[in-house]
């Protein structure tokens, strides 16, 4: 294996940031995240790395900006650079347009869009120093192909993809690498909120006939964060079993 990353992932307590964090952990790399709360899963890998190798782990809000910076900065001189940022920290609230409460329009775009903009503007700074560094944004396939009842998931979600591509350019000359990753329908937490023929249906019209796991997702992570990706930049890559081709 090529040397371990020091990896920065937001919003990585349970769902998909949790499969991300086992997969680059199994992988070898450095794996610094927050998230609101604690759950068990990061009491258990606390537990299991008291010294803090390669696990940390602080309570941080992602809107909070004074915390973010400082928790990147923190980062840097724990593990000496951060080599890797997945922007997974995300809410959605369903609902028609209409109907949506004020309040939560801007909780969504301040945790799905300007929080990501944010860490990714204070790991950048680290990488920039360093002359080298990907990033990983994780975005949906309801930003590429729209999904009734949420719309302002999918404007934060289209517009996470179209800052991929701007900062990919203004990035690249300077050795920084930056990506989207857009899952489909995941065997997550937010999936168990569909009833069995609501997954059916969405298996009927998936051509690989199956839901995505975290795993699918990670392998794509893994692999934008890697050297093996080291000429790919500013893409967004679709990981949906086939439902949007």
């Amino acid at each position: 294996m090529s040397d371990p990353l020091v990896i920065v992932i937001s919003g990585g307590s349970k769902g998909l940031g949790r499969g991300l964090i086992e997969a680059l952990l199994a992988a070898g790399h450095v794996v610094a995240t927050f998230s609101r709360t604690a759950t068990p899963f990061i009491d258990d890998r606390i537990r299991a790395d008291p010294e803090h190798r390669t696990f940390w782990w602080e309570a941080v809000d992602a809107t909070d900006r004074e915390r973010v910076w400082a928790f990147v900065h923190a980062v840097r001189e724990r593990y000496g650079r951060v080599d890797g940022l997945v922007n997974n920290a995300g809410i959605a609230v369903e609902g028609v347009l209409p109907l949506v409460r004020e309040d939560d329009v801007r909780k969504v775009i301040a945790t799905n869009l300007e929080a990501a903009i944010q860490l990714a503007q204070a790991t950048s700074r680290v990488m920039l120093a360093q002359g080298s560094g990907s990033i990983v944004n994780i975005s949906s396939i309801v930003g590429l192909r729209g999904y009734a009842g949420l719309s302002v998931y999918s404007a934060t979600k289209g517009a996470l993809d179209a800052f991929t591509r701007s900062l990919a350019r203004e990035l690249g000359p300077r050795g920084i690498r930056v990506n989207s990753v857009a899952p489909g329908y995941l065997e997550t937490d937010l999936s168990a909120t569909l009833d069995a023929e609501q997954k059916a249906q969405i298996i009927r019209r998936t051509p690989l006939g199956r839901l995505g796991t975290a795993d699918d997702v990670a392998g794509a992570v893994s692999f934008l964060l890697s050297r093996a990706a080291r000429h790919i930049t500013g893409i967004t890559l679709v990981v949906d079993g086939g439902i949007t081709c």
